[in-house]
């Protein structure tokens, strides 16, 4: 099933839906079409082209604490299921880079995506004694990054909504 964008009225993204869900909320005139396919739906009556990115009538206030819950897939996502010391993204696991029985906190800038065999070798050790470097410094994921929790590949006409982080290819 094809997955829409959808935009707040300030165009910043909300979430990601089922075509089939876009289309109620334009025929209920809650949303309106911004970007659409080639491919059209045809029912009974009426024929409708496909939407890609779809933009609500209303601002809805998405609440910001969702973004501060830490789970494996969330961290995945937010590194775009690479693992932070090799690139590998095969049997991937979640890493604290100050260890917990060091006092590495749950937390977002401490916790990123390891392959197996990378976490193994760091171990119970900081990455520079394990001679290991992160690619990047782990941070609170943006607020568009939910994305690639619900999707497999970005579709070229959501890359203008997203901002810099249509940049980086999708695993």
């Amino acid at each position: 099933m094809r997955k829409v964008l959808v935009l707040n009225t300030t165009y910043e993204p909300v979430n990601v839906c089922s075509v089939r869900r876009a289309l109620v909320l334009l025929l209920k005139d809650k949303a309106e079409a911004i970007e659409h396919a080639d491919t059209c739906f045809h029912a009974e009556r009426q024929t409708f082209r496909l939407p890609h990115v779809i933009r609500l009538r209303h601002f809805v206030s998405v609440p910001r604490a969702a973004s501060k819950r830490i789970s494996r897939r969330a961290v995945f996502a937010r590194d775009r299921h690479r693992c932070q010391y090799c690139g590998s993204d095969r049997h991937l696991t979640v890493d604290h880079v100050i260890p917990r029985s060091k006092g590495g906190a749950d937390s977002w800038d401490n916790v990123v995506t390891s392959c197996a065999p990378c976490n193994l070798k760091k171990g119970d050790r900081l990455p520079h004694l394990a001679d290991m470097r992160l690619a990047s410094r782990p941070r609170p994921p943006e607020p568009a990054s939910f994305v690639f929790m619900h999707v497999d590949e970005i579709h070229d006409s959501w890359r203008p909504y997203l901002g810099s982080l249509a940049a980086a290819p999708v695993a």
